[in-house]
């Protein structure tokens, strides 16, 4: 027998192993032999040798309550030598059973998406069986001294190294150490030997009294089914966020399936609706911006570096609106007859009819979400501000979504700023001052004025100047204009307040970048807040400079 195992890791192998399983067959090969292989779901994973062999997957139990059972059923916990094994039972089984609610809850938050985790990661058993084990052992070397002792080290390997060895992402492993650590309901605090501890705010999920292993499996049997938001941290709007979600997907899968399709309802065929969306485009998308104009107009100055920004941003839009015209141009020519139907053309044209971004556009572009008609909408809205920019100088409040490259903006606020008051560019940072209504036609003496930004998870209160719950059922809300203080890093004032991420798109994932943050990663936006950081991080909060829809 031969096993080979993380085969998502050989991605140049796949194809050699593609042919040697194509090569067994019973004339050459013992009717004894297996070949075992396992895998993380991979798009590189030879299609045929999925076809032609059995699948075997090993997922975690769908909820909390058949989670945590399943973990009391598992190796090592079912084991009498283990579980009575602890020289501190009392301690003992009110953290084991804390760390199977904690394995549980980091689980079941993936379903929730981004407000659970930036980035769906593959928690698994040997996690939690590796951080039993530990556990136990930190308690029987630690007989006598205080539980806040052997806490700290555990508190590390499980949330550092166990569970965040496989955290990617800089705020996924601020969330997973607020929830293993919050003294709100955190698994791993020494409050947690209390009976009347809770880990969420109903009371319904807590840690029974010190039993036996039968009374432990009774108080599992009798939790809820079905988990509500609150034991996740979340708000209850995170319930029609997940099934928005799923629903999504579901479509998507519909969509992808009617790609193929001829005819579109109405009874027009797919050619001619396809015509006419691709001229409806066409004829309102405006032309490239006058690059030699810009410049003469906005030059190149030291202490004006905005002028430096406009000009970056329009090369890049340019390089869209070229590609968005031209390929636009082939595709109806294709669609007449004039020329042939290439696959990019063919795939742009497929792309949409079930509105979605071509690839041949997204290439070029900025991240986005949005379906087609929203994201042209969009980026004629963007190509305008910038052409306002050129036509009557800068605004007073910069719609900082309308951005390519926000951060060439926000360095650009910066380097203003370091070279008004000749300050060493690196001792320089921002402060955010939340605005109440009012009007704000003229620029700040120093900074920037920005709008355009959304919150999800929260709201922001005018009344209190505060971050707030959010009303049920609106998941995304307006962020107040805010003022990009630049100050000096060493002059910065503390306050209360919730060190809030923002991202260029719900999705909040992108690619990692050597700072550890993701590509979809603008900046941490300092937010007023009357509550503890830990309560808006469990929640998910996050800025979005462009929603979905």
């Amino acid at each position: 027998w031969v096993v080979l195992q993380n085969c998502h890791l050989a991605v140049s192998w796949m194809t050699t192993l593609e042919r040697i399983c194509e090569g067994i067959n019973p004339d050459n090969t013992h009717s004894m032999t297996r070949l075992w292989l396992t895998s993380y779901p991979s798009p590189h994973f030879p299609v045929a040798v999925l076809q032609n062999g059995i699948k075997m997957t090993n997922e975690p139990p769908m909820g909390m309550r058949a989670n945590i059972l399943q973990s009391y059923l598992n190796d090592p916990v079912c084991d009498p030598e283990f579980f009575n094994g602890c020289e501190r039972p009392a301690e003992w089984k009110k953290l084991l059973f804390g760390l199977a609610f904690f394995h549980a809850l980091v689980q079941e938050r993936i379903k929730f998406g981004p407000l659970g985790w930036n980035i769906p990661y593959q928690f698994s058993d040997p996690d939690l069986k590796i951080s039993l084990r530990q556990l136990q052992m930190f308690l029987n070397e630690f007989p006598t001294s205080d539980l806040a002792i052997p806490l700290k080290a555990l508190v590390y390997l499980v949330g550092e190294c166990n569970y965040g060895g496989r955290v990617t992402d800089a705020k996924d492993r601020r969330t997973l150490m607020t929830i293993l650590c919050d003294p709100m309901g955190g698994p791993f605090v020494p409050a947690i030997v209390d009976d009347d501890y809770r880990f969420s705010p109903s009371g319904i999920w807590y840690v029974p009294p010190e039993g036996d292993y039968e009374s432990y499996l009774t108080h599992i049997r009798n939790l809820p089914i079905l988990a509500a938001p609150e034991v996740f941290g979340l708000h209850a709007n995170a319930d029609i966020r997940k099934d928005q979600q799923q629903v999504d997907r579901l479509f998507d899968s519909i969509l992808v399936t009617l790609g193929s399709s001829s005819a579109a309802g109405g009874g027009k065929s797919k050619e001619e609706v396809l015509m006419e969306l691709a001229t409806g485009i066409q004829k309102k998308f405006p032309q490239a911006f006058d690059l030699e104009a810009a410049n003469y107009k906005y030059p190149v100055d030291y202490y004006e570096s905005m002028n430096s920004v406009l000009c970056q941003e329009l090369v890049r839009f340019n390089r869209l609106i070229v590609v968005v015209h031209q390929t636009l141009y082939e595709f109806i020519e294709a669609l007449q007859g004039l020329r042939v139907m290439s696959g990019d053309l063919d795939a742009l044209g497929n792309a949409m009819f079930i509105s979605r971004i071509p690839e041949l556009w997204s290439k070029k572009s900025y991240p986005s979400l949005k379906p087609l008609s929203s994201y042209v909408n969009e980026l004629i809205e963007r190509i305008h501000m910038l052409q306002s920019w050129i036509d009557v100088g800068p605004p007073s409040v910069f719609w900082i979504t309308g951005f390519y490259f926000t951060h060439a903006f926000l360095t650009g606020v910066l380097q203003n700023f370091a070279r008004k008051y000749k300050h060493p560019i690196d001792a320089v940072g921002f402060d955010y001052s939340c605005m109440p209504q009012g009007d704000y036609s003229v620029k700040p003496e120093d900074g920037a004025y920005v709008n355009g930004m959304f919150l999800e998870g929260c709201k922001w209160d005018y009344a209190t100047m505060m971050l707030a719950e959010s009303d049920p059922k609106v998941l995304f809300t307006k962020m107040a204009y805010i003022w990009l203080v630049p100050i000096m890093k060493a002059e910065r004032k503390e306050y209360p307040h919730y060190l809030c991420p923002l991202y260029r798109t719900a999705e909040r994932r992108g690619v990692l970048a050597t700072t550890g943050h993701s590509s979809n990663f603008v900046l941490d936006l300092r937010i007023p807040s009357d509550k503890p950081q830990e309560h808006w991080t469990k929640r998910g909060v996050a800025g979005l400079l462009s929603l979905s829809d």
